[in-house]
């Protein structure tokens, strides 16, 4: 079985307000075979930084019912380092969710690259914000040259 490459993220919740409701959104573009999660759990960490790991599996959890149906095909890849390297990123009075998730989108893009003796030579990611900051800049400069135009 052909992987598309596979990225993690940490969507933080202050306070531990997690309550699942994002499952719906992430429902979407896995629905839709745009990725494809290989592994989930929650980290919730108290005030005073004391962490407890949960996997999202847990199905009795009414905050984890909304994903059961987006793990048909988990993986379980996260191993106790990297965890352990996952805890410490999160701020206190915090949770964290983890989403491993599979490009999945790019599965036939990746045979179709080797197939033709091609080979990934750099991918980077960009943050959402880093992309709003830019488009405030080039609004500000857009703005400021109308100015010197009229």
């Amino acid at each position: 079985m052909t992987l598309g490459p596979l990225e993690y993220i940490i969507v933080g919740f202050e306070g531990n307000t997690f309550d699942g409701s994002i499952a719906r959104e992430i429902g979407k573009v896995v629905e839709n075979g745009t990725i494809r999660i290989v592994d989930a759990l929650l980290v919730v960490k108290d005030a005073a930084g004391d962490a407890a790991v949960i996997e999202i599996d847990a199905k009795d959890d009414p905050r984890f019912a909304s994903f059961a149906g987006l793990l048909d095909n988990r993986l379980a890849l996260f191993t106790p380092e990297d965890v352990a390297e996952i805890v410490v990123s999160i701020p206190a009075n915090t949770s964290g969710l983890v989403l491993l998730f599979e490009h999945h989108w790019a599965v036939d893009i990746k045979d179709a690259m080797t197939a033709a003796g091609g080979f990934l030579i750099g991918r980077t990611t960009i943050a959402p914000e880093v992309l709003e900051e830019l488009a405030e800049e080039l609004a500000a400069q857009e703005a400021a040259v109308a100015r010197l135009s009229a």
